[in-house]
């Protein structure tokens, strides 16, 4: 059969995507991990890919056999090396992915799917790859070899032994300069990276005979994935989730005007998908932010692959209901009423205004909440019948150093909950899930209080802004939080 110069082409394409994804995964600082790809799966081999996930020596097996089948088969396929057993066993990864998160169950934020996604068009490539002869590096040189021992020509096993021609010659070493343009972009996007890394276990600083050095937990120091869950109509949320703060930029490091640029300096995307990523690996499976962050929550996951999913304030300049409409159009899947927007409402006794905000939200599909930073907030909207799915609500006790609360309501950017008994006994009658936000006072209260306390006074959820480097203690210490005894009066919603 002639050899077709398209199918040479689609082949080294593929190839280029499975040797990216396998060695991408390689690299991951901590270590990559499919745990979270295993244990949200929800078709019928659902119960296979947990068991895997909750075994330790079964998920390192299956994280190699994915990472290195990836590189084997993208350098296979790359450079026609053993073209069909690469083809094949790259169809066997894909009927995997496929099985694990099919598009009717899993949602994606790269379009929409009717049982037919990138998985199924990749393998039928695959498949015609393997079907369709195309000129092959691995072909060319095993053609010389058995020219140059001297074979005969009935020593072929596929009939004779044909030396290759100076047109068969040049397509197959085609895949040099495919692989030359490879190890150049990947190198040009990632050197900074592996510079980072190579820094990492330097010194700080050399202070006398002081030398100062930073290291944190990473991935491989997680005690156990983040297993408690809850839900907000049908939307499936961690116990506790990310919030977006920190890399949005807002820092409310009180005083310390620096702060907001430099966390914002800090958070490039290259730092925020590492975080997500350690987020999912972690259990937790929702970030909360403004709409500011749409477009690298867009881009992780599309570029990563993940499946974190997004509850936006609706924070916009163009008013809560514009920032509810882009919000799900880039995939939020809850939102709610921003809560210094829900506070001024408030203030002014705007219920109107506020019944036709919600009205409109309402509208768009998804789970919709109302945020508040006071007490009255909360009380304005029942007294107002204004009902939301859940609530996004302040709280934490007063008892650190920088606390004010006989100045009001964050007035040097010290307190976000001026009176948490009285939170606690008003939110304890509401029966709609709470999601308790600020409950570290900003950084002021260490999380072995602040976690205890809003879970034991009646959050269902909360939302806290962390770093990457504090992710795997910070989970660490809610697990145990959660598989301890909970002393509360409130019942757990969902």
């Amino acid at each position: 059969m002639k050899r077709n110069i398209g199918f040479l082409l689609l082949r080294m394409l593929i190839g280029w995507h499975f040797l990216y994804e396998g060695i991408w995964k390689l690299m991951q600082p901590g270590g990559w991990s499919a745990m979270g790809y295993l244990k949200t799966s929800q078709w019928f081999a659902a119960p296979l890919f947990r068991t895997i996930a909750d075994s330790p020596d079964l998920l390192r097996f299956c994280d190699l056999l994915n990472m290195w089948g990836l590189v084997f088969i993208g350098l296979g396929l790359i450079f026609g090396v053993l073209i069909r057993p690469a083809a094949f066993f790259g169809i066997v990864l894909l009927v995997f992915y496929y099985i694990a998160q099919p598009p009717f169950l899993a949602s994606s934020a790269e379009g929409h799917y009717l049982l037919i996604d990138r998985n199924v068009v990749e393998a039928v490539a695959l498949l015609t790859v393997m079907l369709v002869p195309s000129y092959s590096l691995g072909g060319c040189l095993w053609a010389w070899i058995k020219k140059a021992c001297g074979r005969s020509a009935s020593a072929g096993a596929n009939g004779p032994v044909v030396s290759p021609g100076r047109r068969e010659l040049l397509m197959s070493l085609s895949s040099l300069p495919v692989a030359g343009a490879f190890g150049y972009a990947f190198f040009r996007k990632y050197g900074p990276v592996w510079e980072r890394k190579n820094l990492a276990g330097k010194e700080d600083a050399v202070t006398s005979a002081t030398v100062k050095s930073f290291s944190f937990v990473d991935i491989k120091d997680l005690k156990k994935p983040l297993d408690k869950y809850g839900k907000i109509g049908d939307l499936e949320l961690s116990r506790m989730f990310l919030g977006g703060n920190l890399i949005g930029g807002w820092a409310h490091a009180r005083d310390l005007l620096y702060v907001d640029k430099l966390v914002k300096a800090y958070h490039d995307d290259w730092r925020v998908f590492r975080t997500f990523k350690m987020a999912e690996q972690c259990g937790m499976n929702t970030i909360l932010t403004n709409p500011a962050l749409m477009r690298v929550i867009n881009a992780y996951w599309k570029k990563e692959g993940g499946k974190i999913q997004f509850i936006s304030d609706c924070g916009h300049k163009e008013g809560i209901v514009r920032g509810a409409q882009l919000s799900v159009e880039n995939g939020a899947s809850a939102i709610y009423s921003h809560g210094f927007g829900s506070d001024r409402w408030a203030e002014k006794g705007e219920y109107k205004e506020f019944q036709k905000a919600i009205a409109e939200m309402r509208k768009l599909g998804v789970p919709v909440g109302v945020g508040a930073h006071k007490l009255e907030t909360v009380k304005f909207c029942i007294e107002h019948d204004i009902v939301p799915d859940f609530w996004m609500k302040t709280l934490h006790n007063t008892n650190y150093w920088s606390a004010r609360p006989e100045e009001g309501f964050s007035k040097k950017d010290n307190i976000w909950c001026v009176d948490p008994v009285e939170t606690i006994a008003y939110m304890e009658k509401l029966p709609q899930p709470w999601i308790a936000f600020k409950t570290l006072a900003a950084g002021a209260i260490h999380p072995k209080e602040g976690f205890k306390y809003a879970f034991n006074n009646g959050a269902d959820f909360i939302c806290v802004g962390m770093y990457d480097f504090q992710l795997v203690d910070n989970v660490n210490l809610i697990t145990s939080i959660l598989d301890g005894p909970i002393e509360r009066n409130r019942p757990w919603c969902a």
